[in-house]
């Protein structure tokens, strides 16, 4: 990534600059190979539209979400009273993040340990840019006549209640829009939620990723697309399961309207 402008909160601070918004990458987004190539279409998006950004960089740790829900409460408030204490340091008002895992801790779960930050989610962002003007997407493009489905992430669905945003962003792109017959608050997760993607599954008749991948086949789509780096390792084993992956491409949707823009 070093051709993209990438700033780290101590660089701007060191220049008595403050950013406006926080990119908080998260786990996957920092390690995971698949994951980083959502992280560099959201850096993408930001520079395009001048948005002035910074990252924590070495400095970011994990939210403790996977030790929330594995169990772990005495290990989720240490690593959770240590990012706040930073993120308060740094005087950090607002905070985008590429995961909706991230997005739910620390939007809903760090104010009770005195935590008071604005947090977005990438897809609201985006549709935020692209209402104001900012991120100008090509017409036509490479999605002409696609067939696109979204399968909503948990912890943005269900536990935030942010179903119309992302798919207000993707109808922005020259494709059809097409639901899944369980879409929505009836969503079926992608089998990653509740540290379950850090453990082996358990034993039943079907991985929950390959329902969930059934459900996206029946739509016939081009692309499905994601708004989780979870959902989007789930969704893509599911598709090589199914001998697939050269017809149906899994995407974020950050990733889908940086290529939209020509980014």
């Amino acid at each position: 990534m070093s051709q993209l402008n990438i700033p780290t909160v101590a660089e701007l601070i060191a220049k008595n600059e403050q950013p406006d918004i926080l990119f908080w990458v998260g786990c996957s987004g920092s390690f995971d190979d698949r994951a980083k190539k959502i992280t560099k279409a959201i850096v993408k998006i930001l520079n395009y539209c001048n948005v002035k950004f910074a990252v924590l960089g070495a400095e970011e740790s994990c939210t403790g979400d996977p030790a929330k829900r594995a169990g772990n409460e005495f290990s989720f408030m240490m690593q959770a009273i240590q990012n706040i204490e930073l993120l308060k340091g740094y005087n950090i008002k607002k905070i985008v993040t590429g995961c909706p895992h991230c997005f739910n801790t620390l939007k809903n779960e760090y104010p009770d340990l005195g935590a008071d930050f604005e947090v977005i989610h990438h897809t609201q962002l985006i549709n935020q840019l692209i209402k104001e003007g900012k991120l100008l997407l090509k017409d036509g493009g490479t999605f002409k006549g696609k067939k696109i489905t979204f399968h909503d992430p948990c912890y943005l669905g269900r536990a935030n209640g942010i179903y119309e945003i992302p798919r207000d962003v993707l109808k922005k792109l020259d494709a059809e829009l097409h639901e899944m017959k369980r879409s929505k608050a009836k969503g079926l997760c992608c089998g990653a939620g509740g540290a379950q993607m850090f453990k082996e599954a358990e034993k039943g008749n079907k991985e929950v990723n390959v329902e969930r991948t059934e459900d996206a086949l029946e739509v016939k789509p081009d692309v499905i697309a994601t708004g989780c780096p979870f959902c989007n390792t789930m969704m893509t084993d599911g598709v090589k399961y199914f001998e697939k992956e050269k017809e149906i491409k899994v995407q974020d949707i950050a990733e889908l309207i940086a290529n939209a823009a020509d980014l």
